[in-house]
């Protein structure tokens, strides 16, 4: 019980007790309070690390999905957040021009930016290709801007005018350039540095027109796959390159197979851990690794990769067959000559080809003679032939041609295999996808079997892919043993190897070594971001650090102060209750107290 005092100086004065309300029950209806809006507090800020934090897998592979639905959309060339980039691939057959577009950077110093390529009010992309390739100007390289004047006019027309001038441009010359005397591509690129910003106001410069080798070009098209693929995308992740390395939380990246018809590529990321190699692998090692940093600062050491990257000239499908054919002339004739007979000199007296369908007639045409073939088909035996044009040396690390291979961790490692690797397993046997060494040998050496009549006849019934043609039914059994061939016996790939797809899109879309070549050549552009971000960092990290949830402590505080006018609010309540129930006591108090005072007769 606490004493309460009331004193009035008129009429009278009293004094009286009433109880007050019990502390302990206060305390009760506080704490609680105190706990709801802790727990309320606490599940909201729960809930924003989840909103602001790393994402489930699943969420990951949503926001995957939905970006690569909006790549297909067309480009808002309205949005002024945009940044652009031109990339001109100078091939030996023509020259194209791709247009690509990102936003601003993110802010995280792992991520790239987010390159892709643009598209216009139809959706389609934005390319543009002319013939014949800019070799052709070898003699007259004063002409080299007019050659390329059609692309970057039709780039200039898709870019809003306003970027312009902050577009970079790149021009990077291949294979056709290559084969020109180094005074006459100096020639060709004084000529386009000189007169092309005079006409267009992009960003470029003499050290963005450049002739790139065939190493470069192999590591901007394993950078654009893999960027496609997101295995630059820095997070916890298990697929780590290995024991043994230091990285962490990064992705493995894939290697590329890619097989043309004249050339055969090969590009996979190997261990920083240094290895200890004979003097002359030593000195071949470097010249076959590249290392490079993707981070957007050089400092960030955690970006910087170690590639292997080759091509092997005449070792694609057509150039191949044709080294097949020679090799296949030379010793029948030579045969004939020694030992006196007459094979493939006419057509009753055929070579018996075991790399072509069963009964399928052709004639080999050199100069040197005519060899006339007929299919056998047999599609084990065309691969023992083919033994010879691996050219492989006894070097325990050499692979196709005797050039150095780097050791590849077959138990750890993921492969995609691009043209004839895609089009052998899926084009006439329609196993495309993941690649399984027994299934892809066993439907081969069936479809090399076959009668060359029911493979035509299958081919008009529409039984095959709708990309398979005449060209393709006749080469198949071929092709498909030299890709064995060169995949097991050349790279030394195991027979059951499970990590390797074949593919021809990556997500629905072509993937083009260009758009590597912008990733790299553009990593350090959100160092500026990122910077400007750092300077706002210095100056208003307690800000945000205190105010991030604002909106969570203005709701925190005004349940607080509801909280105590309803707490004050009960408490004049269960006074007031009191004062009520002892109000007929105190009259009466009072009248006790009141009538002797009014009975006392007061003496003059």
């Amino acid at each position: 019980m606490a004493r309460i005092s009331f004193s009035y100086f008129c009429p009278a004065s009293w004094y009286f007790t009433v109880p007050t309300v019990s502390p302990f029950a206060r305390q009760r209806v506080a704490f609680l309070g105190l706990f709801l809006i802790s727990c309320l507090l606490l599940l909201m800020v729960l809930m924003d690390f989840r909103h602001w934090g790393s994402t489930s897998p699943q969420d990951r592979q949503y926001e995957r999905y939905l970006a690569r639905v909006g790549e297909l959309e067309a480009t808002n060339t309205e949005d002024l957040t945009l940044n652009y980039g031109l990339v001109v691939d100078c091939g030996s057959s023509g020259s194209r021009i791709f247009v690509y577009f990102w936003p601003r950077h993110n802010g995280n110093p792992h991520d790239l930016l987010d390159i892709k390529q643009m598209r216009d009010r139809n959706s389609q992309p934005v390319v543009k290709k002319i013939k014949p390739g800019i070799s052709a100007m070898a003699e007259t390289p004063e002409h080299a801007s007019d050659y390329l004047r059609p692309l970057l006019s039709f780039a200039a027309a898709h870019v809003p005018v306003k970027k312009h001038k902050e577009t970079p441009l790149y021009i990077l010359c291949t294979a056709g350039m290559r084969l020109l005397p180094e005074s006459k591509q100096l020639a060709i690129l004084a000529d386009l540095v000189k007169d092309l910003p005079l006409e267009f106001d992009f960003l470029f410069s003499h050290s963005q027109a450049e002739v790139i080798s065939g190493k470069q070009e192999g590591v901007y098209a394993w950078i654009g796959i893999n960027f496609v693929l997101g295995r630059f995308d820095h997070e916890d992740d298990t697929e780590a390159l290995g024991p043994q390395e230091s990285v962490a939380e990064r992705r493995r990246t894939v290697g590329i197979l890619d097989m043309g018809g004249a050339s055969l590529q090969i590009a996979y990321e190997v261990p920083t851990s240094p290895t200890f190699l004979p003097p002359e692998q030593e000195e071949a090692a470097k010249v076959l690794l590249a290392e490079f940093n993707l981070g957007c600062d050089v400092q960030h050491t955690e970006h910087v990769y170690r590639v292997y990257v080759t091509t092997f000239l005449g070792f694609g499908g057509n150039f191949a067959r044709q080294r097949y054919e020679d090799m296949v002339l030379n010793e029948t004739f030579t045969k004939n000559r020694l030992l006196g007979q007459q094979t493939g000199l006419t057509p009753e007296t055929p070579f018996l080809d075991p790399c072509l369908p069963v009964g399928l007639e052709d004639v080999v045409e050199r100069n040197s003679g005519v060899l006339h073939i007929r299919g056998r088909g047999d599609w084990l035996a065309c691969g023992e032939m083919l033994q010879p044009l691996l050219s492989r040396a006894n070097a325990s690390q050499a692979s196709l041609n005797g050039v150095y291979q780097s050791p590849i961790d077959f138990s750890n490692s993921e492969f995609y295999g691009f043209s004839e690797f895609f089009y052998c397993t899926e084009d006439v046997l329609r196993i495309g996808g993941r690649y399984h060494g027994p299934t892809f040998a066993k439907a081969a050496q069936d479809y090399c079997g076959m009668a060359w009549p029911v493979l035509t006849q299958r081919f008009k019934n529409g039984l095959f892919s709708s990309h398979a043609d005449q060209h393709r039914l006749k080469y198949q059994c071929f092709k498909s043993a030299w890709m064995y061939q060169v995949l097991h016996e050349g790279f030394h790939f195991p027979y059951d190897y499970p990590n390797l797809q074949t593919a021809q899109l990556v997500y629905d879309r072509e993937v083009q070594w260009t758009l590597g070549a912008i990733l790299y050549k553009t990593r350090f552009l959100p160092l500026r971001d990122l910077r400007q971000e750092g300077v706002r960092q210095v100056h208003g990290s307690w800000l945000r650090l205190s105010f991030v949830y604002n909106h969570y402590l203005f709701f925190a505080c005004i349940l607080v102060v509801l909280l105590a006018i309803v707490l004050y609010v009960l408490r004049l309540r269960r006074i007031h209750r009191r004062q009520a129930g002892a109000s007929a006591p105190l009259d009466l108090l009072w009248i006790e107290e009141v009538v002797p005072i009014i009975g006392v007769q007061v003496e003059p």
